[in-house]
């Protein structure tokens, strides 16, 4: 990752749209490349986090497919260790972004277990390795942060229901 794509403290939020914790199976392949299995668990209109993408190197062009969505040409905007985050080439409308979000509905318990192990992950790899420490931080900081929020989602679902 180069310096450029880091996020100096105090700088504000670069996103162009809030981003939205889930978890989806989705395959992602270079071109002329064969597809590899990744998870997207984040997703705005301009852009998704995913896991599973090693040695993605910054400003490739990838194709990523995701269940209920045409298949996106992106941009790897960065990647660190399996994570990497890409932007669409063209932006999902808003209409497209809620339905998908719909089909998943709220996390499962089982899905914020993942994203507080990615959280950890992140930050087991943010202790160990300086380069990129800054960046892995602050994706297990976000990992938590979702992971806490879509819990007590789910709780205060739970409690409607009842």
């Amino acid at each position: 990752m180069s310096d450029s794509d880091k996020k100096p403290e105090g700088q504000p939020e670069r996103r162009r749209a809030q981003r939205t914790a889930l978890r989806l199976n989705a395959t992602i392949r270079e071109p002329g490349r064969s597809r590899t299995g990744a998870r997207v668990i984040d997703i705005s209109t301009h852009g998704c986090r995913i896991e599973a993408m090693p040695g993605a190197t910054t400003d490739s062009w990838v194709l990523l497919s995701i269940a209920g969505l045409e298949t996106q040409y992106c941009r790897v905007v960065w990647s660190c260790h399996e994570f990497a985050g890409v932007e669409f080439a063209t932006p999902l409308a808003e209409a497209v972004l809620d339905r998908l979000l719909q089909e998943h509905g709220q996390l499962s318990e089982t899905a914020i277990g993942e994203l507080r192990a990615i959280a950890t992950r992140a930050h087991r790899l943010s202790t160990q390795e300086d380069g990129d420490r800054r960046t892995l931080s602050e994706l297990s900081r976000k990992c938590a942060v979702d992971a806490v929020v879509e819990g007590l989602r789910l709780g205060e679902s739970k409690q409607a229901k009842s």
